[in-house]
């Protein structure tokens, strides 16, 4: 289970990564930083933390199987949220109602702060290793 869920967590955090990249050196070159926090948020909770629970299910063994996969759905569905709702919030390019962008916004940062505190759960869970 965890290794299945450490390749799925880590090509997510890779599609993060590099739509962050992209939109730092879309803003470089456009001198236009007007979307540094989505820009940082991308990077920060998308590639680094996304990348770093894969990294962790690779090294280590879960006793709770069922946990492992209830975390890295509410940490990608989190960081998606949080971000597009970040991106909504600012450009709102569907013209959707202000209400319904907030909402979105909330439960995306919400999942996300879920996902973080059950993670700090599962490192307590991890199976000890023969010598």
């Amino acid at each position: 289970m965890e290794q299945t869920w450490s390749l799925r967590l880590i090509r997510f955090a890779a599609i993060f990564g590099i739509i962050g990249t992209f939109m730092g050196s879309h803003m470089a070159g456009q001198m236009d930083y007007a979307l540094k926090p989505i820009h940082t948020h991308i990077l920060l909770v998308g590639w680094l933390s996304v990348f770093a629970w894969g990294i962790f299910y690779k090294v280590y063994t879960i006793k709770y199987k069922k946990l492992v996969a209830i975390h890295s759905i509410f940490g990608m569905v989190g960081a998606l949220g949080l971000t597009s709702g970040m991106w909504m919030y600012n450009l709102n390019p569907f013209q959707l109602n202000e209400s319904v962008i907030i909402v979105f916004f909330i439960v995306g940062g919400t999942l996300l702060l879920l996902a973080f505190l059950l993670f700090v759960v599962i490192t307590f869970m991890v199976e000890k290793r023969a010598a």
